[in-house]
């Protein structure tokens, strides 16, 4: 196995991130964080990329934050280490493509932040999630961002504040994974999820993902309104005119991100 806290390949049109610290619990630290934030952005930089895949190896999906990390520093430094620990919960939803988080095992604090922060997640039957920082004396204020905007207010105060943890069931109740599955079946039905994703046009894709993103700051007519303009963008590309072609023409269409 490669000593790199984060692996990245490519299969097709899929990136494929890993976490890679196992025998730490893919816990975060600084390298680790800048690793994982640099392969965020290559890969949605990479035009032969369509869809990000986030895995990890080992018994745990991540146990957040290395607690050797909250010693030593200053105001000034906790602010600027903080700053790392969640910047992909930035870079994800900037990105153009996808994220899908493929969950086993436990993922608290950082780690459950990581998979909530994700566009979407695929989850194995066992999967535990959890806001736990509380019960350390810390506080889970990075996950919480995605999280409130997922589950609501009450929900979002209630894991954070009791740091409880929760099952893949009630994580796909609340609306914070899209799908549970048998342990044995998680990497088949993410790369599934994956596959479905790549073949549609990667440029709907973006716009999709831009304007969905966009409504959660927007009023909602003012929303509308932007969402018009960006269809509209979309209905004027080549790829659009392809999809509607291939369709009528009963052939498989031939994406050139134009």
């Amino acid at each position: 196995m490669s000593n790199k806290e984060i692996l990245v390949e490519k299969q097709q049109h899929i990136g494929i991130i890993t976490l890679n610290r196992p025998d730490e619990f893919n816990t975060f630290n600084v390298p680790f964080a800048r690793q994982l934030n640099d392969s965020l952005v290559a890969l949605d930089n990479d035009e032969d990329v369509r869809v990000v895949v986030i895995r990890a190896n080992g018994r745990k999906f991540s146990t957040g934050i290395s607690l050797d990390e909250f010693k030593g520093k200053s105001h000034k430094e906790f602010r600027e280490f903080l700053k790392g620990m969640d910047e992909h919960n930035h870079t994800i939803a900037k990105m153009k493509k996808p994220v899908i988080a493929s969950v086993h095992g436990i993922a608290i604090a950082n780690g459950a932040g990581l998979v909530f922060a994700c566009d979407m997640a695929v989850a194995s039957e066992r999967a535990k999630f959890g806001t736990t920082a509380i019960n350390v004396g810390l506080i889970c204020l990075g996950p919480a961002a995605p999280l409130m905007r997922q589950a609501g207010r009450k929900k979002a105060l209630e894991m954070v504040l009791t740091g409880d943890i929760i099952s893949a069931e009630e994580a796909l109740r609340l609306g914070l994974v899209n799908k549970v599955v048998p342990d044995d079946q998680l990497e088949a039905a993410t790369m599934e999820l994956a596959g479905k994703l790549a073949a549609k046009s990667p440029l709907a894709l973006q716009i999709g993902k831009k304007g969905i993103y966009a409504m959660d700051d927007l009023p909602y007519h003012r929303g509308l309104e932007y969402l018009t303009d960006l269809f509209a963008s979309l209905c004027v590309t080549e790829d659009a005119q392809e999809g509607l072609a291939a369709f009528q023409e009963r052939r498989s269409p031939e994406w050139k991100l134009k």
